[in-house]
């Protein structure tokens, strides 16, 4: 699309105006590592109620709440046992109804997670359907009868290691499960299941939920010929088992669409712009096609692509102009850096780059997530082997894929426990916790926490740089630069992902600006020429002359 047209659509939306999850960014809370408010080494709501003054100084937008229903906790809340209430580890429906209360009253709105593909085998709904092939909600889950050999019905595999199907001994039939076997997966072609499913979404958006963030959004809908899946002909050893197949009938199938426009629907039944964020771990293109036909998919499909980019300019720039190119029209971008899931950005990437890092995400066009810990520079953390939670760890284990070290307790002081719990915490805690803490880094001038408070002010106070467009300005050796144009502005941010210095002259510099950010926090005000000079691991902002 021309240029022209592009800022044409610019001036026409930003006459009505970005709706908050546009403009904002959501910092994403794992609840079990937050804020401990009761002494048992596990944070919980009221535990995050007392740190909403720090949210709303540090200038986030919405907080996302990773699972707090009842659980067996088999996978730590994403295997739910009832979706209409809070696990009391965690606190109160009262508690609950409080954070909401208090949130919006600080102008921070609240998103929860939305676990639609499978439930704990304990919830209610599955031991019914468990009991007997008669049961009326027998057919609630995916139950099959076993293969011609008398195993598995075909090859599906489980996320978490081996295979996808769990034998019933009393009924003789399996059942699949798309993660851990205490985690079956629900039948979304059962149109119970959608309604009841639909119910509690109104459950907690009638308690002022603002959106949900949906897991395993893509996992859904399955083959309804429950087809063998193919070999992956790039598998090798050592990768992750599950990579041994490609996962074509169990995931990303057309229909799932059906299920996102019924999730859309009811989102757009309630006042005041509820968002939905899907996660969905696929290529661009196939991201993109969860926006739905006609703008009637989710609002933000998850896109995780820094979360493995190689960080290098020749790569990262194409990858940033590829996904721009991918969003269909009508469509809002989204940046992670780090989540629950996945090893935290310092630990990818060090504490030098993480900082650029960290510019590089809250300055794209799109919506950021900003994983908890990662504003002050928290670390991957090594997990003994005595320590270890994660099933995913515990069932395939010395592969790299646990999860535990980057779900550690947020370090709020130097005291015990970082002021995370007054026990030993759940997880311990990174070694370097007295250093890196909320409370040392809020009177240190060039802090990462400094720092990320700088750039999440410069968004508020730029519109150019929360909801303007994006263009390329260059892309050579460790430099990556672009422009953020909007409301009369332009901004240039440069990059420099490299340790060696650089200098570059940039074309879309021209007459140069006012430096108003640098991540080393020492260069405001500064004027810029058009030729712009980099310490090593430095990125810039600058507000180009008019």
């Amino acid at each position: 699309m021309a240029e022209q047209e592009l800022a044409e659509q610019e001036r026409e939306r930003l006459k009505t105006g970005p709706v908050w999850w546009q403009s904002g960014v959501v910092y994403q809370i794992y609840p079990r590592s937050f804020q401990d408010s009761n002494g048992d080494g596990v944070g919980d709501i009221p535990g995050i109620i007392s740190r909403l003054p720090y949210l709303a100084d540090l200038g986030v937008d919405a907080i996302w709440i990773s699972p707090i229903y009842p659980s067996p906790m088999a996978d730590f809340g994403y295997d739910v046992a009832d979706y209409t209430a809070i696990h009391p580890l965690f606190g109160t429906l009262d508690d609950f109804d409080r954070l909401v209360e208090e949130a919006h009253a600080r102008g921070l709105k609240i998103i929860l997670d939305f676990v639609p593909n499978h439930s704990s085998q304990e919830h209610p709904w599955f031991k019914a359907s468990r009991s007997s092939k008669d049961d009326p909600k027998r057919d609630w889950y995916i139950w099959r009868d076993p293969g011609p050999d008398g195993g598995p019905p075909n090859n599906w595999l489980s996320e978490f290691g081996g295979s996808g199907w769990e034998y019933d001994e009393a009924s003789g039939q399996y059942y699949y499960h798309a993660f851990l076997k205490e985690q079956p997966d629900l039948n979304w072609r059962n149109p119970d299941v959608v309604k009841a499913m639909h119910d509690a979404l109104r459950f907690w958006m009638d308690r002022g939920v603002d959106g949900f963030r949906i897991d395993a959004l893509w996992h859904v809908i399955k083959d309804a010929e429950f087809r063998d899946n193919p070999a992956n002909p790039d598998f090798r050893e050592g990768m992750n088992p599950h990579s041994a197949l490609t996962h074509i009938y169990t995931g990303d199938r057309p229909e799932v669409m059906d299920v996102i426009a019924g999730f859309r629907d009811l989102a757009d039944s309630y006042d005041g712009d509820r968002v939905l964020i899907g996660e969905a771990y696929l290529p661009l293109h196939r991201i993109a096609a969860y926006y739905g036909e006609d703008g009637r998919g989710v609002h933000l499909p998850f896109n995780f692509t820094l979360l493995a980019a190689p960080w290098n300019a020749a790569e990262l720039a194409p990858l940033i102009a590829a996904y721009e190119a991918a969003i269909p029209e009508g469509g809002w971008p989204n940046w992670v850096l780090s989540n629950h899931d996945r090893p935290r950005v310092v630990g990818r990437l060090g504490p030098d780059q993480a900082r650029v890092a960290a510019m590089l995400l809250l300055t794209l066009r799109g919506t950021p997530t900003l994983y908890y810990g990662d504003e002050i520079g928290m670390s991957q953390v090594s997990i003994p082997p005595e320590r270890v939670q994660d099933p995913f760890e515990k069932n395939v284990p010395g592969l790299g894929l646990g999860r535990d070290g980057a779900r550690t307790p947020m370090q709020w002081d130097d005291g015990p426990f970082a002021g995370f719990s007054t026990v030993e915490p759940w997880l311990p805690l990174a070694d370097d916790f007295t250093e890196v803490n909320v409370k040392r880094e809020q009177g240190q001038a060039a802090s990462m926490l400094t720092l990320t408070r700088a750039l999440l002010a410069l968004r508020r106070a730029h519109p150019a740089l929360s909801v303007g467009l994006w263009s390329p300005v260059a892309a050579v050796g460790d430099l990556v630069a672009y422009l953020r144009q909007g409301e009369g502005e332009a901004m240039l941010v440069a990059l420099n992902l490299g340790g060696d210095p650089l200098s570059a002259t940039l074309p879309g510099a021209v007459g140069g600006g006012r430096l108003l950010l640098s991540t080393f926090c020492d260069r405001a005000e500064e004027r810029v020429g058009d030729a712009i000079d980099l310490r090593p691991n430095e990125g810039i902002v600058v507000q180009l002359a008019p």
